[in-house]
């Protein structure tokens, strides 16, 4: 989550049985159990992203000027009407794999209308996940966009099938040694390591970011081991972090990455960071009463925790 504000956002576990009122889709008073970044206005639950008991996965990104909502609900036959932040729930509470949702989002309908008067319609575009497979959904003019992602990767603009198309200007980077190809007749030869990836962006625009996290995610390496999936997934968030003072905006705030999150799909365990706590923090979904009926919320630790090995 990369913002110059914070939103007051939590750990929020959905029980199973709280009583999701959804606009046009009607009352879902037993679903799936939800886990993921939340504000919670009113009692309900606006996630920002989140998996389910099931390993389903889910998480928005800033879209705009690309997200274009539909103004009035679809009175077709089979069509889903959602306001933009039912989405996130809906899917989450009522789908427990990608293969499930991804051919009935051709029927959903995301519309522009906010969750109440004080807060915006976010601009969004959606990354969705499970052990098997990713897919990207977006709303644009012309209605819903559903594109498989084989990169498991996505920033904010531009549209992901840009995004894709611009990994072609990459194909030349290696995690290995770069091979000499500039011209015959000449040697040229490495002068140090990692010059394989020459070349590779280090700005923070949203398109340079999708680049740098897709080498840095598809060349990772580690142990098949919990912890350590857990430590690389932060290293690799770290090679997209964004640092106060580098991203400044008009009004003198400077957009900084407020958290930074993973879940074990598996065990339905919620790991975060923040931008002022380094530590390693995580919430289990299991360790709670899953067959409730009101959400449970944690404050975020964010006072850095440094742990001193002398006294």
């Amino acid at each position: 989550m990369d913002f110059d504000l914070q939103f007051g956002e939590k750990i929020v576990i959905t029980p199973r049985n709280f009583k999701f009122s959804f606009r046009y889709e009607g009352l879902c008073e037993k679903h799936f159990a939800i886990i993921g970044m939340a504000v919670v206005s009113g009692g309900y639950p606006l996630y920002f992203d989140g998996t389910n008991e099931k390993g389903l996965c889910i998480a928005g990104l800033n879209f705009v000027g690309n997200a274009v909502y539909s103004e009035e609900k679809d009175e077709t036959s089979g069509a889903i009407n959602l306001p933009q932040f039912e989405f996130i729930p809906w899917v989450l509470s009522k789908f427990g794999s990608v293969s499930e949702l991804k051919n009935v989002l051709e029927h959903v309908k995301i519309l522009k209308e906010p969750f109440n008067e004080g807060l915006a319609c976010a601009q969004l575009h959606w990354i969705i996940a499970d052990r098997e497979s990713c897919i990207v959904a977006e709303y644009v003019k012309g209605g819903m966009k559903v594109y498989d992602n084989p990169v498991g990767v996505l920033t904010n603009n531009p549209t992901f099938d840009i995004q894709m198309f611009n990994l072609n200007n990459y194909m030349g980077l290696t995690s290995g040694a770069p091979s000499d190809r500039f011209a015959d007749g000449l040697s040229l030869k490495e002068y140090g390591r990692g010059m394989g990836t020459l070349g590779l962006p280090g700005d923070l625009s949203p398109q340079s970011r999708f680049v740098r996290a897709a080498f840095v995610k598809l060349n990772s390496v580690c142990d098949d081991l919990p912890v350590a999936c857990v430590n690389q997934f932060f290293h690799i968030l770290a090679s997209v972090d964004n640092q106060r003072g580098c991203c400044r905006l008009e009004d003198g705030n400077c957009e900084i990455t407020q958290y930074s999150s993973c879940c074990d799909a598996d065990e339905s365990v919620y790991y975060y960071t923040t931008y002022t706590n380094h530590r390693i923090s995580s919430v289990a979904l299991r360790a709670e009463n899953l067959d409730g009926e009101e959400v449970v919320c944690y404050e975020l630790l964010k006072n850095e925790d440094i742990y001193s090995q002398n006294g």
